[in-house]
């Protein structure tokens, strides 16, 4: 399809009229920034990009609230809609059983072995644990079309070993797009940068959606959607999933999308999210570490809300379980499924002990999941995936646990909003400047999901550790320090982070995920802890280090 006449070449592409490509395009690129898919992007663009940039605005508004002393809360203009009896539309048999899902980025070797895994699902990740260089996002494209067309193949460069999809079964693709909020600075369209999430839900799309409804029996393509805030952003996926349908000549309701529920103000609009999307809907999954992260950024201009260490905030805290209980009661109501969140531990090699302790968590939180009637959950490790099935097999005979309504949940806003428990110490401070600084290192160079003390860290990790200093400093929390209490000031930070980067530098080198940029982290990573306003996202401003915007390409 051509939406748009030709208007001339940019680095070999034929695009359409207003379109600029400004990242390079090495061999293969071409294959997936056609003219027909550029022009399809654009158009999505187009029509959705002005109201994008409204409901920014209107997440800037609410912040303010938050930050003037109110706190979100069940809407009370949408009491119907979460009173009613209403259902979304029926799950595809392909999706009815999602009991384990994998999770990672779109990098080749990556998804062959996610396909491999013997995960139900894997979530192919253009988020949170991709840096979304140019490089990584289009052959991202190039993998997932390949995969999708079932003629995935790599080799190792330096072992020679060749990865290709083994599995008879392989793990269905979701696909999960950047949030509203990221921009792809290397795709313009009318001189502007447009929204990333557009440009990786419509390469998917247009690419891939007849070769993977065929696989389906005419369902899908499927997606996970983040980081939302309230259902009228919701509603717009919901009218780009229209257009795009629409569009390619597939039928309305095709698609599914199960929505991350990943922010504090998102949790008071799960019923109004679903009721947006139902025709659209596969659930509702809990994305527990970035809404950690919310959490503390709502909240962040409340002296009474400045929570303990990362790592004393678990599920069994009072918020995070009524969250979760919240979640199920509301998507089984709903007829969808209610997915569980990510353990982030992964296999610890070489030390038996190690790798038990590690399991043990593991085998604990899919326990309480699965017992608590989610329908599924994510696994962060290829290697701990028999251990999720054995626990989920074991409490769930039936592809899913829709019929357990969960009618007997009672969970108010005050639920919701209370305090979590636990202590602030210095080692949690050191913990989340070594964390920080280390991610943001290995962002910065291209990696977006990183091992680091037998956990795997991503960037809502990442979020986490730096809201929670920046909230400390913020507030002159009293640490339990080594020998005696402590007052968190800059000078304590800036002290910490220096040593920090010693032990790093000293400890790991120029390993294979920083290359040397440990310096150039810390600087930012502490910038942002330090500031006087808390930036809204780390990926924002660590976005621009990573741009290779060419000049001079052309309409």
């Amino acid at each position: 399809m051509a939406l748009y006449p030709e208007s001339g070449y940019s680095s070999g592409l034929k695009l359409p009229a207003g379109v600029r490509i400004r990242g390079s395009i090495k061999p293969g690129y071409e294959t997936v920034l056609t003219h027909e898919a550029v022009a399809f992007v654009a158009d999505l663009v187009r029509t959705f990009r002005p109201i994008v940039h409204s409901n920014l605005a209107l997440r800037a508004l609410d912040q303010a609230k938050y930050d003037a002393g109110g706190h979100p809360g069940f809407d009370f203009r949408t009491k119907a809609i979460r009173e009613e009896d209403w259902t979304c539309a029926p799950m595809p048999a392909a999706i009815q059983d999602r009991r384990v899902e994998i999770t990672g980025p779109v990098d080749r070797k990556m998804v062959i072995n996610a396909l491999n895994s013997g995960a139900k699902v894997f979530m192919a990740d253009f988020e949170d644990s991709l840096a979304p260089t140019w490089s990584n996002l289009v052959e991202g494209h190039i993998n997932l079309r390949d995969a999708v067309n079932g003629n995935i193949r790599y080799e190792d460069p330096r072992t020679k070993k060749v990865y290709s999809v083994t599995n008879p079964n392989p793990a269905k693709i979701f696909v999960r797009p950047r949030g509203w909020h990221l921009p792809e600075a290397h795709f313009e369209v009318d001189g502007q940068a447009i929204p990333g999430c557009l440009m990786d839900f419509g390469l998917y799309f247009f690419h891939n959606q007849a070769a993977f409804r065929s696989k389906h029996g005419g369902a899908g393509p499927f997606f996970y959607l983040p980081k939302m805030q309230h259902s009228r952003e919701a509603a717009v996926w919901n009218a780009v999933f229209e257009r795009a349908q629409d569009a390619l000549g597939v039928p309305r309701g095709s698609i599914k999308a199960t929505v991350l529920i990943e922010t504090l103000p998102a949790v008071f609009q799960m019923h109004e999210i679903l009721y947006e999307l139902r025709q659209h809907s596969a659930g509702l999954n809990c994305g527990r570490w970035d809404y950690i992260f919310s959490f503390i950024k709502t909240f962040r201009n409340h002296p009474e809300l400045v929570i303990p260490d990362r790592t004393q905030v678990g599920m069994t805290q009072h918020f995070l379980s009524s969250y979760a209980q919240l979640l199920i009661q509301t998507c089984h109501r709903r007829g969808v499924h209610a997915m569980g969140g990510m353990a982030a531990q992964i296999p610890v090699k070489n030390d038996p002990q190690a790798n038990e302790a590690a399991s043990a968590k593991v085998r604990t939180d899919k326990l309480r999941e699965v017992l608590a009637g989610h329908d599924g959950t994510w696994a962060a490790h290829p290697g701990l995936i028999p251990l999720v099935y054995q626990v989920f097999d074991a409490h769930m005979p039936t592809p899913n646990q829709l019929h357990r309504l969960r009618d007997d949940v009672q969970v108010s806003e005050a639920d919701l909003l209370a305090m979590p428990v636990g202590s602030r110490t210095l080692e949690g401070l050191r913990l989340n400047l070594s964390v920080g600084v280390q991610y943001t290192a290995a962002w910065l160079t291209g990696t977006g999901s990183v091992p680091l003390h037998n956990l795997m860290e991503d960037a809502a990790t990442a979020e986490i550790s730096r809201v929670q200093v920046w909230q400390w400093l913020r507030h002159g929390a009293i640490l339990d320090g080594e020998q005696a209490p402590v007052r968190v000031t800059r000078d304590l930070v800036e002290r910490i982070l220096r040593e920090e980067v010693a032990i790093v530098e000293r400890e790991l080198g120029p390993q294979r995920f920083a290359a040397g940029r440990y310096q150039e982290a810390a600087q930012l990573f502490g910038q942002q802890c330090t500031a006087k306003e808390l930036d809204d996202f780390l990926t924002l401003e660590a976005y621009k280090r990573i741009t290779e915007v060419r000049p001079n390409s052309r309409l």
